[in-house]
């Protein structure tokens, strides 16, 4: 990330991000909830990548530095709450679950002009009520630091549906699969074939937004079969891949 836009306050409202378009990195004194109606948003820091579809919403606290990127023609609904506004007592981005109420609050709450009326203020509480119960999804590919893992990590990054080992992949880079076994589980909290399933999950997302056809994103994204790519799509978001594009 280049430059750093700094807002004091999140701008609460709708923003609408054509394909491949974004927003640049910036950071603001508000914690915010950002949330694609329609499309699907990425949310990128220094530690890592975020994705959400439209049952998923990501939780941005106060000061972190991010950018926005939009997959598909993009509806972007941006809430804004000051930092005692804490529901979920996250101090780190994460992606959140979406359910039927939540949605339709993010929007109304988003549509509303900015004055704080009795209503609005009414609004807010449930809207931090179902954020309190909201679930977090594990849909996160965290960055890696080490330089090692770092070159391990960018030869997936340009293919995810490259197939070798985690050795094979290492002997490229020139360490041990041990080493780089050890390395994920100290930098990312997670196992190396756990993290590629969460890169691919990230690539398939985006390539849905953009109309692929399944198969083609099964192939794409390293899967043996469309099956097996729609088994694990549906168990990382409790839909399957054919439901997804025709519901974004």
């Amino acid at each position: 990330m280049s430059k750093i836009r700094h807002a004091s306050r999140v701008t609460t409202g709708l923003r609408a991000l054509p394909a491949g378009t974004g927003v640049d990195a910036h950071r603001h004194d508000e914690n915010q909830i950002v949330y694609a109606g329609r499309g699907v948003l990425s949310v990128a820091t220094d530690a890592g990548n975020w994705i959400a579809p439209a049952t998923r919403a990501i939780w941005i606290p106060a000061g972190t530095v991010h950018e926005h990127r939009a997959y598909g023609d993009t509806d972007l609904y941006l809430v804004g709450l000051p930092v005692k506004d804490n529901p979920l007592r996250l101090d780190q981005p994460a992606v959140i679950r979406v359910g039927p109420l939540l949605r339709e609050l993010i929007i109304a709450y988003a549509g509303q002009p900015a004055d704080l009326t009795a209503e609005r203020r009414r609004l807010r509480a449930v809207l931090l009520d179902q954020l309190r119960h909201s679930a977090q999804q594990p849909v996160h590919v965290p960055t890696a630091s080490d330089p090692r893992l770092v070159a391990v990590c960018a030869i997936l990054r340009d293919n995810p549906a490259d197939d070798r080992t985690l050795a094979q992949l290492g002997a490229v880079a020139g360490v041990s699969d041990r080493t780089l076994t050890r390395l994920c589980r100290a930098e990312f909290g997670m196992s190396f074939p756990q993290w590629r399933t969460q890169l691919r999950l990230h690539h398939a997302l985006r390539l849905l937004a953009e109309d692929t056809p399944v198969t083609v994103v099964a192939h794409q994204c390293g899967w043996a079969s469309s099956s097996a790519f729609i088994d694990v799509f549906r168990r990382a978001f409790g839909h399957t891949p054919g439901t997804h594009r025709a519901r974004y």
